[in-house]
């Protein structure tokens, strides 16, 4: 995979943005926690399967305390059509009292904080960084992987180098948005199987060689 190069990288971005203005998480939430345990509950599952598992259970649990009151086996009744749903329960209910008995009850606004939290890895906690408090991080999913691989912007073997490559080529005006920007782009237009090739806004400057003709 031939490198993108450099100077064509803000045209990528600038692409991306008009295309998608106000780029943002598809996980339902209402509070910085049920982001938290949504993200949680997000590997190795799609968006739209966590909504709708945590529709029901975020209309009655708002806090860590509530959801330790829930309990461990209730939860899973809530969340048992996720994959991974016995682990996750039992991180959610870890976490949750970590969160009371180190931050008062609040997710707290440190990377290496949340990584000390059950079931919370990097590339969680890069996500509440940015999404609830505004950092500027990148958090590579199977999405921005494909996209940073195929399209030649920052080609990498693990999820970490794709990371890493993208804090140093994407430019700073749009490194807050980047990772949305991408997920979504991976999500819906540079798709695994079949990418939208003849419908994709950045098409001419990606490297990728084996393009679809037909969307």
């Amino acid at each position: 995979m031939a490198l993108m190069k450099t100077a064509v990288i803000p045209e990528f971005f600038a692409r991306l943005a008009a295309a998608m203005p106000e780029p943002e998480t598809e996980l339902e939430y209402e509070n910085f926690y049920h982001l938290l345990v949504a993200v949680v509950l997000s590997a190795q599952a799609t968006d739209i399967g966590v909504n709708r598992a945590t529709k029901p259970l975020f209309e009655k649990i708002k806090t860590p305390a509530q959801m330790i009151a829930l309990g461990e086996k209730k939860l899973i009744d809530y969340i048992k059509t996720i994959g991974l749903f016995r682990t996750k329960a039992k991180n959610v209910i870890a976490l949750s009292h970590l969160l009371i008995e180190r931050h008062e009850g609040k997710v707290p606004s440190d990377h290496a904080a949340l990584q000390a939290l059950p079931g919370v890895g990097r590339k969680t906690a890069n996500v509440v960084m940015n999404v609830a408090f505004g950092e500027a991080t990148i958090a590579v999913d199977t999405h921005i992987f494909r996209v940073g691989n195929r399209t030649g912007l920052a080609p990498g073997k693990n999820p970490l180098q794709v990371e890493l490559k993208l804090l140093k080529r994407v430019p700073e005006e749009y490194r807050l948005h980047a990772h949305h920007w991408l997920i979504l782009h991976g999500r819906y237009t540079c798709k695994a199987r079949t990418p939208l090739c003849p419908a994709c806004v950045v098409a001419d400057l990606c490297t990728f060689k084996g393009k679809t003709v037909v969307a």
